[in-house]
């Protein structure tokens, strides 16, 4: 390993002061907001600058996370915003029809249904997964190339966030909040699963998406929902998180922010370019709050700044509010009649576990199950734990075979097709 030179020394330090102009502290707060937030690694502090950025887009290069596919489609929101899906199929013989790259002919959902003496076979079990705050339908990796084949999924990516459009109430001036996010769900169903039963998976604001769907249509989660899991979410308070920063830190971040989300909105495109410069430092803020153990894959490392990298500074400004707002306890008693899985890490410092011990407060029915040395990313960092107790959920309520077999393809290993 070589040291860093004068001259990088140098050229890190003007980036930190062009990145501190920029609005640092706004920018710290939108990250930590999305999951990712303060401390550098020692080893980036001893690694040339140059080498870094090789080994990063060696990543990036033989990474395979993230480049599942199935069949896309778009579902128009109440204020005309595109969100996009894919849906991974099952075909009557058992054959995932997935697309381009997934092994299966590119047929429009629900085309191909097998009929019975004249009569349409009921419509299949369908999986949403809703993902979170900064990342893409591609945070379910793991779960997805465990689930091909074995039962229907949809992946959805929430407005503004992957291929989804830039919400359009937005570009207006119009707040976005957690309300919203549960009409735009209800509009992917009804795209993409307008019948037969559900299983509703949410990580962190995708579960805080689920639980507004239920508070504004709580018929469809009575006639339809078979199952739901909450993964690192929570039903409000998140303004009294502390991030696992000091308490004169917290309180300075709080009387700051309302000024410097203003300014991020103001000045995004000058805090990218802030953000490019010092991407050390930002992978360091990821690792902190994404992860809570010390192993985990560096191309996972990668793969979880990748998705946070691509969302723009001033969406993640434009969403942070929604979630000191969001209060979803009273529309926790709609999912009292399915099997309910909540599960978080137990070093979770963006959404932590007794926020998933609150849900559980409320459904003392649901399995509550608090995953050792992980943090928020927990579908990610510890892969094969959250889709055991996934594969145990969908098997509870027929969603998939008793004798299916997923395991190995929620492993952080590359598997064979992926």
């Amino acid at each position: 390993m070589s040291e860093i030179g004068a001259g990088d020394a140098v050229t890190t330090a003007a980036a930190a002061v062009g990145w501190r102009r920029a609005g640092v502290a706004g920018a710290a707060i939108g990250v930590i907001a999305a999951g990712a937030a303060a401390g550098v690694a020692v080893e980036r502090l001893t690694v040339g600058r140059g080498m870094r950025r090789r080994a990063r887009l060696a990543l990036d290069a033989t990474g395979p996370y993230g480049s599942l596919r199935g069949l896309p489609g778009r579902a128009t929101a109440d204020d005309g915003t595109e969100l996009y899906y894919e849906v991974d199929e099952v075909e009557p013989d058992g054959a995932a029809d997935t697309g381009p790259g997934g092994g299966g002919d590119a047929a429009a959902p629900g085309t191909r249904r097998r009929r019975l003496f004249g009569r349409k076979a009921p419509a299949p079990v369908t999986v949403v997964f809703s993902h979170g705050y900064c990342l893409s339908q591609d945070s379910w990796h793991f779960q997805r190339a465990a689930l091909r084949g074995l039962v229907r999924t949809v992946h959805w990516d929430q407005r503004s966030h992957g291929r989804s459009e830039r919400g359009r109430s937005q570009t207006e001036g119009v707040t976005v909040g957690i309300d919203q996010l549960g009409r735009d769900l209800k509009a992917v169903i009804d795209a993409a699963a307008p019948e037969g039963r559900l299983v509703l998976v949410g990580h962190s604001m995708g579960g805080m998406t689920m639980m507004a769907l239920a508070d504004q249509f709580p018929a469809l989660i009575r006639d339809r929902v078979a199952a739901v899991a909450f993964v690192g979410t929570s039903s409000g308070k998140l303004g009294e998180v502390n991030f696992g920063l000091p308490v004169a830190g917290v309180n300075a971040v709080r009387r700051v922010l309302p000024g410097v989300l203003r300014a991020l909105g103001s000045q995004a495109e000058l805090v990218e370019r802030g953000r490019r410069a010092t991407a050390d430092l930002f992978a360091g803020l990821i690792k902190r709050y994404s992860f809570g153990s010390r192993d985990v894959d560096p191309a996972v490392e990668r793969f979880a700044e990748r998705l946070i990298e691509s969302t723009p500074i001033d969406v993640v400004a434009e969403f942070y509010p929604a979630f000191t707002e969001h209060d979803k306890s009273g529309a926790l008693p709609a999912f009292r009649d399915a099997p309910v899985l909540i599960l978080a890490g137990d070093k979770d410092l963006v959404t932590p576990s007794s926020h998933s011990e609150t849900i559980a407060d409320q459904l003392p029915d649901a399995e509550l199950v608090i995953v050792p040395d992980a943090g928020h990313l927990v579908m990610l960092e510890h892969p094969e734990t959250v889709t055991d107790r996934l594969a145990d959920l969908l098997v509870r309520v027929g969603a998939v075979p008793a004798a299916a077999n997923v395991g190995g393809h929620g492993s952080t290993a590359q598997q064979p097709g992926d």
